[in-house]
C-alpha cells in the first residue's frame, strides 16, 4: 500500500492551559512541535553551527532571510543550486521572513509607496524594488516552507494616524501577496503562507488588521512589529487585545522575539511561534543564557569559577568549566563563540520543551512563576 502523503500544512491543538496551547504544526518537510522557537539563518547559515547540530538542539524549522538571501547570492542562484534546503543542507522545513523589516530599517536608503520599497543595497550600493509580487518570488525561488506576506513594520512610537496609514498599507499589501502566492504553481500547492497583524500598540487598530487579514485567508498569523522599543509591559498589553482576534486553529507567530522571559510570557498569551538573533548574536560576543540568568563571561567574576553553565542544559559547552570559557572568550578563540552559541540554542530549545510540557500537565502558571523567580532572581548579572 503506498503511503499517504504528508500534509502541506495542518495544525493540530493537543492541550491548553489558560490562553496557552500546545500542538502540532504538521508539513510534508516535517513536523513542528508548538510552542516553537526557530533559530535564525539569516544567509543560509545559523552562524557557528553545523545543521545537524542546530537539528540535535532541538530545532524543528529554522529562519531564511529574504532581504540578505535576495542581496547575496541572489535568489535565483539559490534556487538554481536546490533552493535554500539543499543549498545549506537542512532537510526540514524553513520560514522565510518578507524583507520588509530589513528595508524598513533602511532608513537613509530607501523610499516607500504604493507599489513597494524601492532602496539600495547595505552591500555595494546597488539599487532595488521590493513589492508584494517580488518578496513572494524570491520566497518561491529559495523554495520555502512558510512564506510571509510583505507588510511594513510600524516604528515604535507612532501615532495613532501614522499606525492605522502604515497598517492599512500593509493589508493592501497582504492581499497582493496573496495573490502574488497562489499564482505560484507547485511551491503554492506544498508551502503556506502567513499574514501579519500590524497596528502599533494601538487595540482598535490590531482589531482591524486581524479582521482584514482573515477576510483574506491565511494558513497561519503572525503579530508584527513588536520589540522595536515599546518594552515588555506595553507588548504583553498588546499581545493581550491581538490575540483574541486571531482564529484559534491557525498558528500564532510573534515575529523577532525574543528573550526568554518574553518568551514565557507570550506563550502564557497564546503565541506559538518565535525566532530571534539573541541566542546566536549573544552567543558570539560572550554572553550565555541559563535558568538562573544570562552570563556575561568576559566578567572576571568567571575566570577562577569550575562551575559548568547550567547543569539543565544537555550542549557541549556542559563539559567545559565557567572559567574555561571565560578564557576563550577573552583570548577571542573561536572555540568560545562556537560553544555559547551551541548552548544558547540549547536553552532556548530545552525552555520550549518545557514550556510545552508544563502545558501539556495543565501548571503553566506555576512553572512560569518559578522560570522568572530563578531567571530574574539569580545571582548572575542581568541582560
Amino acid at each position: 500500500m503506498t503511503a499517504s502523503p504528508r500534509p502541506r500544512f495542518h495544525y493540530t491543538v493537543h492541550a491548553r492551559d489558560g490562553r496557552a496551547r500546545t500542538g502540532t504544526l504538521a508539513m510534508a518537510r516535517g513536523d513542528i512541535a508548538t510552542p516553537a522557537f526557530m533559530p535564525v539563518g539569516t544567509a543560509a547559515t545559523v552562524k557557528g553551527m553545523l545543521p545537524e547540530q542546530v537539528r540535535a538542539t532541538g530545532a524543528d524549522i529554522l529562519l531564511g532571510n529574504t532581504y540578505h538571501l535576495m542581496l547575496r547570492p541572489g535568489a535565483e542562484r539559490v534556487a538554481a543550486l536546490g533552493g535554500l534546503h539543499g543549498f545549506m543542507n537542512w532537510d526540514r522545513p524553513i520560514l522565510t521572513d518578507s524583507g520588509g523589516f530589513q528595508v524598513m530599517s533602511l532608513t537613509d536608503l530607501r523610499k516607500l509607496t504604493e507599489e513597494g520599497v524601492t532602496f539600495r543595497s547595505h552591500l555595494d550600493g546597488t539599487k532595488h524594488l521590493l513589492t508584494p509580487e517580488r518578496s513572494m518570488e524570491i520566497q518561491r525561488l529559495l523554495g520555502s516552507d512558510i512564506v510571509m506576506a510583505f507588510d511594513e513594520c510600524t516604528p515604535f512610537p507612532a501615532s495613532h494616524d501614522q499606525a492605522r496609514t502604515s497598517m492599512e498599507l500593509s493589508m493592501r499589501w497582504a492581499a497582493r501577496s496573496r495573490a502574488g502566492f497562489d499564482a505560484g504553481g507547485d511551491h503554492a500547492a506544498r508551502a503556506a503562507l502567513f499574514g501579519i497583524v500590524q497596528g502599533g500598540v494601538y487595540e482598535d487598530l490590531r482589531a482591524r488588521s486581524a479582521e482584514a487579514l482573515q477576510a483574506i485567508g491565511f494558513d497561519g498569523y503572525a503579530v508584527g512589529g513588536l520589540a522595536v522599543g515599546e518594552g515588555q509591559d506595553l507588548m504583553f498589553q498588546t499581545l493581550d487585545h491581538t490575540v483574541p482576534h486571531l482564529p484559534d486553529d491557525a498558528p500564532r507567530y510573534l515575529m523577532g522575539v525574543g528573550k526568554p522571559d518574553d518568551i514565557v510570557g507570550a506563550v502564557c498569551r497564546g503565541i506559538d511561534m518565535f525566532d530571534c538573533v539573541l541566542p546566536t548574536r549573544s552567543g558570539r560576543t560572550g554572553q550565555a543564557f541559563t535558568f538562573a540568568g544570562p552570563v556575561t563571561l568576559k566578567n572576571a567574576r568567571h575566570r577562577d569559577d569550575p562551575r559548568p553553565l547550567d547543569p539543565r542544559v544537555a550542549s557541549p559547552a556542559a563539559a567545559y568549566s565557567r572559567a574555561y570559557l571565560h578564557h576563550l572568550v577573552k583570548a577571542g578563540e573561536m572555540l568560545g563563540a562556537i560553544l555559547l552559541t551551541w548552548h544558547n540554542l540549547a536553552f532556548y530549545q530545552t525552555l520550549m520543551a518545557e514550556l510545552r510540557q508544563a502545558i501539556a500537565d495543565n501548571r503553566l502558571d506555576a512553572y512560569a512563576e518559578a522560570f522568572l523567580a530563578g531567571y530574574r532572581g539569580g545571582d548572575i548579572e542581568p541582560l
